[in-house]
């Protein structure tokens, strides 16, 4: 109760009972020293956002502890900025509306190295998959655009999002029945979407060295995190 921290406030409104009276006094005292501390922050503070965002989550419920779908559609409403602001400069295309759910999802991991980098053959076909023109990029855009806003559960397609968190460069290959198979390059630390066919798939990679694959059954949008192994 008498803490003046902001992470361990915010840490005990998130475990601590919906009733618990201490709430009526811990909620307003985080919300006014999240206020505080984004007064007094530097603009390029990177933890300005997450507290602000802290304060709106606050003011509607007990603690700042979001569900399974507020994440879902936190990380949708994200990557729509990331690529409306990709076809910012142009007119090319039109999205429609909707809005897809997402799934959470990750795979395991087997011979791990010592953050090994792609052969020389991956290292070709990497570069080969990246180098796409700027006609077939902003075509994959308004591609990945229009199945984020899609809604229609009796649609075909599905994106699949995947967040390199590694150091190493890596090729996903999502394969699936018959002709359904696909690539898709990611720097390292970086993200990259595709819209594949709804079905059933292999998701397989080189991450640092070490075999990943997991299976997935793609029937919603899917976010896949790979991590340097052993993370």
């Amino acid at each position: 109760m008498r803490s003046k921290s902001i992470y361990e406030i915010d840490a005990y409104l998130r475990i601590a009972h919906p009733d618990d009276p201490k709430r009526s006094v811990l909620k307003p005292r985080l919300i006014e020293m999240l206020k505080e501390y984004i007064r007094t922050a530097h603009p390029a503070d990177s933890r300005v956002a997450d507290f602000q965002q802290k304060i709106a989550l606050l003011r509607k419920k007990s603690s700042t502890r979001i569900s399974y779908e507020e994440m879902s559609e936190i990380i949708r409403q994200k990557q729509i900025a990331k690529y409306r602001e990709e076809l910012s400069a142009s007119s090319y295309g039109s999205v429609q509306g909707g809005s897809p759910q997402q799934l959470a999802d990750s795979g395991s991991f087997a011979g791990s190295s010592s953050l090994a980098t792609l052969d020389a053959a991956e290292q070709e076909e990497f570069a080969m998959l990246m180098s796409t023109s700027p006609i077939e990029h902003k075509n994959k855009t308004v591609k990945i655009l229009n199945s984020l806003f899609d809604n229609d559960p009796n649609s075909k397609e599905s994106i699949v999002l995947i967040e390199n968190k590694s150091d190493c460069n890596m090729i996903v290959r999502i394969e699936g029945i018959g002709n359904f198979k696909y690539r898709l390059a990611i720097p390292s630390r970086a993200e990259s979407s595709i819209v594949v066919q709804k079905g059933d798939y292999l998701f397989t990679s080189k991450v640092c060295g070490a075999q990943y694959a997991s299976q997935k059954t793609i029937q919603k949008a899917v976010m896949v995190s790979l991590d340097n192994p052993g993370k």
